[in-house]
């Protein structure tokens, strides 16, 4: 009996585990279709405040929504013709730049020929190539080009969700076997979204212009494609500003020279040392619940993925997971494991007073 018992157990887990890569490998390939579907939804949910607040004013639903989607599409026609005529106008600048790098490093190919080390200066820009670190900030750009060429799809996914939004808890409640457990937690789920992504809104708005305004008073080119790219990278946790710094340092160099780039690089840490220890904390209160390393290592699960944008929405689809696990009884041990100290003091806490 017992080895019939261990033996289902094994089968159940082998079952198991072979469902979820088969899950993978199916949203892995569907990624074209579920990225702007995704980043329809979460627009949405961004957007719904807003038309609820208008509706409070008695404003027509109908033209809350147009003003709405008309700022966003307004927005996302600006960023990328930006974006678009910069790389075009820095990709004809690369040239240029590689024959400033030649220049920048002649004291250290000086330097080592002086201690009888014979360095190459072909050598030199084989491994500094500024266009490696154009490159990246290219191919991270180019990928929400790639997305906002389905623009008008996900405009359209938009306004579809945000006129059916007050009809979703009625349908819900019908659907779901407990409806008031769970759209509570949905409720739970869409206000932390919502709080969490507004916040990390307004300080990458912040960030980008303060990273902007730098850059310019530095003299440095296309001051406005870098705050940008620090703007849209602000939203990945933990490592997208440093990302977002390489590509102006690297110009920085062979633009200004090391002084300057050493002076930005400190201008870059200080801007995101105050944004992201001071600014961030002091509005987010104690977080979304997930742990610091949770959070690094969904950033990675989901940019691979769902690619670029999926690293931007790595944590509240990592949320959305952790909620969907807390409500069961199976997952609830996984979903533990994704909390941070705080949210598990917490409820060690309200079992004690229970």
């Amino acid at each position: 009996m017992v080895s019939s018992s261990n033996h289902s157990s094994i089968v159940k887990a082998f079952v198991t585990v072979a469902a979820i890569f088969i899950i993978f490998a199916g949203i892995k390939t569907a990624a074209n279709i579920l990225v702007p579907f995704l980043l329809s939804v979460f627009i949405a949910i961004i957007c719904n405040p807003l038309i609820k607040k208008a509706s409070e004013f008695k404003i027509p639903k109908a033209i809350s929504i147009i003003f709405v989607i008309a700022v966003i599409v307004t927005m996302a026609v600006f960023l990328t013709g930006l974006v678009g005529s910069s790389l075009n106008e820095l990709s004809q600048y690369i040239p240029q730049y590689r024959v400033q790098l030649k220049q920048q490093f002649v004291w250290l190919t000086d330097f080592f020929a002086k201690h009888d080390i014979q360095l190459s200066t072909s050598i030199v820009t084989e491994y500094f190539d500024p266009a490696a670190a154009m490159g990246l900030a290219a191919e991270m750009l180019s990928s929400f080009g790639s997305v906002m060429a389905n623009l008008f799809l996900i405009v359209l996914t938009v306004v579809f969700i945000l006129f059916e939004s007050s009809s979703f808890p009625h349908k819900l409640h019908l659907a779901l076997d407990d409806p008031q457990m769970r759209l509570q937690q949905i409720e739970r789920f869409i206000s932390s979204v919502n709080h969490y992504i507004a916040i990390k809104t307004l300080v990458s708005i912040a960030t980008g212009c303060i990273v902007s305004l730098m850059l310019w008073a530095f003299g440095l080119d296309f001051f406005l494609l870098w705050g940008v790219l620090a703007f849209l990278l602000n939203y990945i946790p933990n490592i997208g500003s440093i990302i977002a710094s390489v590509p102006p340092m690297t110009l920085a160099i062979l633009q200004l020279g090391i002084g300057d780039a050493g002076a930005i690089g400190l201008g870059f840490v200080f801007i995101n040392m105050v944004m992201g220890n001071i600014i961030e904390p002091r509005y987010l209160g104690k977080g979304l619940g997930l742990s610091t390393l949770v959070v690094f290592l969904s950033l990675i699960f989901w940019g691979w993925l769902l690619g670029t944008v999926g690293m931007l929405l790595s944590v509240p689809l990592t949320m959305i997971l952790k909620i969907g696990l807390e409500s069961s009884p199976e997952g609830r041990w996984l979903a533990v494991m994704l909390s941070d100290e705080d949210e598990l003091d917490d409820k060690t806490e309200q079992a004690l007073l229970s």
